[in-house]
């Protein structure tokens, strides 16, 4: 009798305190919805798109995937707080970081390789990056490809001014009209434009992969909102996880997840197969080493906001500390 007793004044107090007397609201408290800012890109997020994988862990909630572009569209969701997750690539995200959006990089999707590139025609004339004096080279300004294009002029000691380049800000549906009309001689792209232009009569002049081995590395991660990452932990965990199976699923599933990515990237299973294997998928246990307080991740950023800052593209590159804040390095473990 004196524990009934007990228990109901637990419970009264529990009430009056506005508490749970189980677990916290953290754990049981799931989003209305949840909005998605994805770019088609060959990596786990698509995958997990595609299979309803998120879908399929949070029946009640409403999953709304929106697409972008480039991570500058990505960044600018963020900032106006009509996305809770997003994709980006290295630099936008330095820029991201610098600019102090409200965002988390909580999971490093892929390390870029092959998948982007910078494709000319054939008939321009262009065997080497000395030889794109005098073209229009189009490309998404503050991305990755943008990024990449420059650290491999630069590593040439080529000037844009001095021999004459022409750089276009572009966004990928538009780059792919201005080469159809004969606008441009050349674009430094990702999937699945790239294989379009090769297709269009292009070959590749130089590829993300090479221009990582001069010491330009390139990724995609994914950030959080920082008041969707505090108010739902459990869900970002919960992602995580779903994007790790992901990536576990396509290593053991290789073709099986190309036919599910084709629908995506409008593209043959076969020529989706390719574009994906032209990244480094990462799971949990490969980014460990990205992810550490000291760790991979954290520099790439600084360096790159470093070139960022060079270039006159962000007024100033903060210091590495900064950057290694921006990881939700407790949630990648």
């Amino acid at each position: 009798m004196k524990k009934g007793i007990l228990g109901l004044l637990l419970c009264f107090i529990v009430v009056v305190s506005g508490c749970s007397s189980t677990t916290s609201s953290s754990e049981n408290d799931l989003p209305k919805e949840i909005r998605l800012g994805y770019q088609a890109s060959p990596n786990g997020e698509l995958l997990a798109k595609a299979r309803g994988s998120l879908e399929k862990k949070y029946p009640d909630t409403q999953i709304n995937w929106i697409k972008f572009e480039s991570g500058r569209d990505i960044n600018n969701a963020i900032a106006g707080g009509s996305i809770d997750f997003g994709l980006v690539g290295t630099p936008p995200g330095a820029i991201g970081v610098a600019n102090k959006l409200p965002y988390k990089v909580y999971y490093l999707h892929d390390i870029i390789g092959e998948s982007e590139a910078l494709v000319v025609k054939k008939d321009a004339g262009i065997k080497s990056l000395h030889d794109l004096k005098g073209k229009k080279i189009a490309t998404t300004f503050s991305s990755t490809a943008h990024y990449s294009l420059l650290s491999a002029l630069k590593n040439k000691n080529i000037d844009l001014k001095k021999d004459n380049i022409t750089l276009l800000d572009m966004q990928s549906p538009d780059i792919l009209a201005a080469w159809n009309r004969g606008d441009i001689d050349g674009a430094y792209v990702w999937q699945p434009l790239q294989t379009n232009l090769i297709h269009a009569d292009g070959s590749v002049l130089i590829s993300s992969k090479e221009v990582a081995k001069q010491g330009s590395i390139t990724g995609e991660f994914g950030i959080v909102h920082k008041d969707f990452a505090k108010k739902y932990p459990n869900v970002v965990k919960g992602y995580i996880s779903i994007l790790n199976e992901s990536v576990n699923y396509y290593h053991k599933n290789p073709e099986k997840s190309a036919e599910l990515l084709a629908k995506e990237l409008n593209l043959t299973p076969k020529q989706s197969l390719k574009t994906m294997q032209q990244l480094t998928w990462l799971n949990k246990s490969d980014q460990q080493a990205y992810f550490q307080s000291n760790g991979k991740l954290a520099h790439v950023l600084k360096d790159t906001g470093d070139f960022l800052e060079a270039q006159k593209d962000i007024p100033s590159s903060p210091d590495l500390k900064t950057y290694q804040q921006a990881l939700l390095n407790n949630f990648s473990k």
